[in-house]
């Protein structure tokens, strides 16, 4: 059925014809209706026309004036978050340690909007409650509903329950986990933090900051993450703590959560003391596990072992072995196993670098003498006159910034700017180049096994530049105790979803980070227009690389009555 124009004479007329095949076969039309001579028929009789036909089968009718459109909000990545969010059970298990008949809103909803937000756009809490109602549209939530006093109350609540949150979500995780022998992996960082007010309890201190390299105010966070990178723990410190006295709370607490049989803790050079080893010794003899370890010697004293070295230094160097391959061997070291590796490809590179600098820092030396002895000389030059103090400060100070003090010496006693290279220093740090030492409690390890496991803690680092970066933990502007602790969780929390992604992309051989896969997926938008009274709503059809990543990762695609 179609409209047809017909002419008669000089006049037109609009039809309504339908076509139809006769007894014999052949097409042929007829007539259904006659709408009239298209002279005599208004743009309003047409249009009042049009629209009753759309309605009657059910289309949009189409108005004077144009449709509207709501600005479109991202879809995609938090459809796959909320999809893996309840894959691995962690609504339910959260829903559960939150629950209370006080709260009239969803707390577990809340949660996981606070979660997703760190990974998908990282904002304040007061931030997220425009992005959940001006950005994003998230499964299951009202943005409408939500208000910022509703998440503080949510933070507190996480608070309150952290043990019983932490232990449902170690619940979920233990399926992923190596039940019979756990390597696990330890770091603490520093947390830039805002505010200068004292409170009690404050968790808030000035302590070396590891964002700024100097004096910050600061929290530190540890965190426990397992050898495929999974972190399965965490905790808040004071920010003036001590590394070495973070390692064992935590390995404490690991264990009321966890069975383990053997535990090899692998963790970074801030970590080695002996009383740290001590404890880890007592710890297990304590819990009834074996608790081992693998600690890197900090670089500040590989000066103590420049005996052992000496003696080590023949095998180490002149074994017959490609450069950039690691060559090992072991000691003992306060009748511990101390295992030694050297990588000659690293050592030119760290002696190549480190020259460079001192020639940087030489050549500036010499600029700034140059110009004190061309004024003496009564020569005039350009810009403000320097004095020997001015140049003692400008040096001092480059010295600093590039950390050389130990090669390159002012000479503070002499009137005149002077300065001295010790190349004897620079000798000794030579031969600690491309050293690398472990202290270990492994006997059933080679050098080579012990060495090749503590290399792969730096995949595992990975996950604290994460918190840095894509999840943006810092700077932190609560200044509660409790607040602190409760956003240090919900950082934790994106983090184990960032690194459950990862390890499904890595099982897929997909080349995607989990950042740029959320990012991509965020361009599957919801959509809606206005028509006259109606509205309706869409979400972009997924191209062929959102298709492929979601199938990579196992989740269904977009629905649109999420």
């Amino acid at each position: 059925m179609y409209a047809r124009v017909s002419k008669s004479g000089n006049r037109s007329y609009l039809q309504i014809v339908e076509g139809y095949r006769d007894e014999a076969g052949r097409v042929k039309q007829r007539v259904v209706a006659n709408l009239g001579r298209l002279d005599k028929l208004g743009q309003n009789d047409l249009s009042a026309l049009i629209y009753g036909l759309q309605r009657a089968v059910g289309l949009p009718e189409t108005l004077p004036q144009p449709p509207r459109f709501d600005p479109a909000k991202a879809f995609g990545d938090v459809w796959l978050l909320h999809q893996l969010w309840h894959e691995i059970g962690l609504a339910d298990s959260i829903r559960h340690a939150l629950r209370s008949s006080r709260r009239r809103f969803d707390a577990e909803a809340l949660v996981r909007a606070m979660v997703f937000n760190r990974l998908a756009d990282p904002t304040s809490k007061l931030g997220v409650v425009e992005w959940l109602r001006n950005e994003t549209s998230m499964p299951g939530i009202d943005p409408e509903a939500v208000h910022h006093m509703q998440l503080m109350r949510v933070m507190d609540a996480l608070e309150e329950n952290k043990d019983e949150v932490e232990q449902a979500v170690a619940n979920q995780l233990r399926p992923l986990l190596d039940q019979d022998l756990s390597v696990v992996f330890y770091d603490v960082t520093s947390i830039r933090i805002h505010g200068t007010a004292q409170l009690e309890g404050d968790l808030r201190a000035y302590g070396q900051s590891k964002d700024i390299h100097g004096i910050g105010r600061q929290f530190a966070l540890g965190v426990i993450q397992t050898a495929e990178g999974l972190p399965i723990a965490h905790e808040v410190f004071e920010g003036n703590v001590a590394e070495t006295r973070t390692l064992v709370p935590i390995l404490q607490r690991l264990q009321k959560r966890f069975t383990f049989r053997r535990i090899v803790v692998v963790a970074d050079r801030g970590l080695l003391s002996l009383d740290n080893i001590s404890m880890l010794e007592e710890l297990g003899r304590e819990q009834g596990v074996d608790v081992d370890y693998i600690l890197a010697v900090p670089a500040r004293r590989y000066a103590a072992f420049a005996d052992l070295l000496r003696e080590l230094r023949p095998a180490l160097e002149g074994a017959d072995t490609p450069e950039d391959q690691d060559v090992t061997t072991e000691a003992l070291w306060e009748g511990r196993r101390l295992v030694i590796a050297h990588n000659a490809a690293r050592a030119a590179e760290q002696s190549a670098t480190r020259q460079s600098i001192i020639s940087e820092l030489d050549a500036f030396g010499e600029a700034l003498a140059k110009k004190l002895d061309a004024q003496d000389a009564g020569e005039s030059g350009r810009g403000r006159r320097s004095s020997d103090r001015g140049a003692y400060q400008r040096f001092h100070k480059a010295l600093l910034e590039k950390q050389m003090t130990r090669f390159i010496k002012p000479d503070l006693g002499s009137p005149n700017f002077a300065y001295t290279v010790d190349d004897e220093a620079i000798a000794q740090a030579a031969r600690l180049d491309g050293k690398l030492m472990l202290v270990t409690s492994l006997s059933d390890m080679t050098p080579e096994e012990v060495v090749a496991r503590y290399r792969s803690l730096a995949d595992i680092e990975r996950g604290f530049r994460v918190l840095k970066s894509e999840i943006e933990i810092a700077p932190v502007y609560h200044r509660l105790p409790d607040r602190i602790r409760a956003h240090a969780l919900i950082c934790f929390l994106a983090l184990v979803l960032y690194r459950i992604l990862r390890m499904r992309l890595k099982a897929a051989e997909s080349p995607v980070s989990p950042s740029k896969l959320l990012k991509c997926l965020s361009r599957i938008q919801k959509h809606t227009v206005h028509v006259g009274a109606n509205a309706y709503h869409g979400i972009t059809r997924p191209d062929a690389e959102q298709l492929d990543l979601f199938k990579a990762l196992k989740i269904e695609l977009p629905k649109q009555s999420a």
